[in-house]
């Protein structure tokens, strides 16, 4: 038979819409995903198959060739409904991961957030008065409380933080800042392009490991509009340097009338050092060291969701609101509830290390880590058996987001090492790695040392069961 009368007889056969939708077992499809979804995918899928022209599909029993388009577009549909953003088991020892959302909320930030989004609230309304409000006072008297600040205002992270003050202190005249602190973090944001975009002129002083009072002191004009401070929260210069203190700083820009701005990049409202961890500069240690400005993340270290803090001198922060751009950087209703949340618990520091996720996983006891770890392991061994060695590995978990970068904290991994060595060692590790992303829930690890590794210091025992129950979908 010539090959096209073949292929005339293999189309001849594909069922029509209909018979699919009438198929045992898919009316549920039609419940769940709609009509109009389903017959466009049954559609698309007999279309494909008249295309592309796969004899092995088309020469198959009328019944099974039915039953390869109905599992086919049972797949597609499942598999399209699969929302953008999904939940995800971060084990790749990064804490404050970037890519994977940073800080974690806390439930009454969750409950706080539902609450804004199926309610009408007051975010720009007095109720006192019964005028129009301004959203920053849901949120500044807890800031002026935590920081010691006499005003705040809040955008929609600490780039547009630093952007709206320069923009706002800055514009058309000189920021002084320290040749070694003119950072770079992750997404290509440049402390140098920021000023440049915000319309000031950057005057870069000292060198990249030493900076003098003197050299802040030479470059002060006519033309200085502050004197700037980037705290290097994403790395370290260590040996021979020299760096200004703030308080130096300060009294310096006291003496020439011009204000003292400081990024502390991550930012952090307590004192790290009560619960084990590297110390890292507070808003209220920095404005008490004499800034006027200061500049802080909301979903790093403060463990909040993602915006930018500006707290300081009343009459700087008045002009930063006023400046046009803050309208195209202020933050939504849901923001302003979860950071209030947030906010509300460190009134109560003794309680922090467990009501605050980002400091209860920094701080989770080694036990408790190799207690999971140890739930774990049998149920992966049993799964993996056939592919990979798997057993724990000490490892060290890192902070993340530009967080303390140099201090790792101790932890333990379930490694898998591939029982195939030599060539293709590192296709199979790719490999197992793809398959736990695939996984309904998916995981996301790390591949270090000829091993897959997951680090269980994220797993909190609340996820254990849930992680363990999907191993058997593991598609190797």
């Amino acid at each position: 038979m010539p090959a096209h009368t073949a292929q005339h007889d293999g189309f001849s056969r594909l069922p029509s819409v209909d018979r699919i939708l009438a198929l045992p077992g898919n009316e549920p499809l039609l419940a769940e995903f709609g009509r109009t979804l389903v017959v466009q995918s049954v559609r698309g899928e007999l279309q494909r198959l008249r295309q592309q022209s796969e004899a092995a599909v088309l020469s198959l029993p009328r019944e099974q060739l039915e039953t390869f388009i109905s599992d086919r577009v049972r797949f597609l549909l499942r598999q399209g409904s699969q929302p953008a953003l999904r939940a995800v088991f971060n084990l790749t020892g990064t804490v404050l991961h970037t890519n994977l959302g940073r800080a974690l909320l806390p439930q009454q930030a969750v409950d706080a957030v539902m609450q804004a989004m199926s309610r009408p609230c007051n975010l720009e309304y007095d109720l006192t008065d019964g005028h129009r409000g301004d959203r920053d006072d849901l949120v500044e008297p807890l800031l002026q409380e935590l920081t010691g600040a006499a005003a705040a205002t809040v955008v929609n992270n600490n780039a547009a933080a630093v952007f709206l003050a320069l923009n706002s202190l800055g514009l058309r005249k000189e920021v002084v800042v320290s040749r070694g602190e003119l950072v770079e973090i992750g997404g290509s944001f440049r402390v140098p392009d920021i000023m440049a975009r915000a319309g000031c002129r950057l005057r870069e002083i000292g060198t990249t490991n030493r900076t003098h009072l003197h050299d802040f002191e030479q470059a002060i004009g006519p033309r200085t509009a502050m004197l700037l401070k980037v705290h290097t929260s994403n790395y370290a210069i260590q040996g021979f340097t020299k760096a200004v203190p703030e308080s130096d700083l300060a009294a310096l820009a006291r003496r020439h009338d011009v204000p003292f701005m400081v990024d502390l990049g991550s930012g952090t409202l307590i004192n790290l050092q009560k619960w084990g961890l590297p110390k890292e500069p507070t808003p209220e240690e920095t404005l008490a060291q004499g800034a006027d400005v200061v500049t802080f993340s909301g979903d790093k270290l403060l463990g909040g969701p993602q915006c930018g803090i500006i707290v300081g001198h009343a009459d700087l922060i008045k002009k930063i609101k006023k400046n046009p751009l803050k309208r195209a950087l202020r933050v939504d209703k849901m923001t302003f509830a979860a950071l209030e949340a947030v906010l509300r618990l460190y009134r109560d520091p003794d309680s922090l290390s467990q009501t605050l996720p980002v400091l209860r996983l920094l701080t989770r006891p080694f036990a408790s880590i190799q207690q999971t770890a140890q739930m774990v392991l049998p149920v992966m061994q049993a799964h993996l058996a056939e592919q990979a060695a798997v057993g724990l590995r000490p490892c060290l978990s890192q902070i993340g987001s530009g967080s303390l970068p140099v201090d790792l904290l101790p932890s333990l991994c379930v490694a898998i090492a591939p029982l195939q060595k030599g060539r293709g060692e590192g296709a199979m590790l790719k490999k197992i790695e793809q398959a736990f992303r695939d996984l309904p829930v998916p995981v996301v690890g790390r591949i270090n040392e000829g091993a897959f590794c997951l680090d269980m210091r994220c797993l909190e025992t609340a996820g254990v069961t849930e992680f363990i129950e999907q191993l058997g979908q593991l598609a190797i």
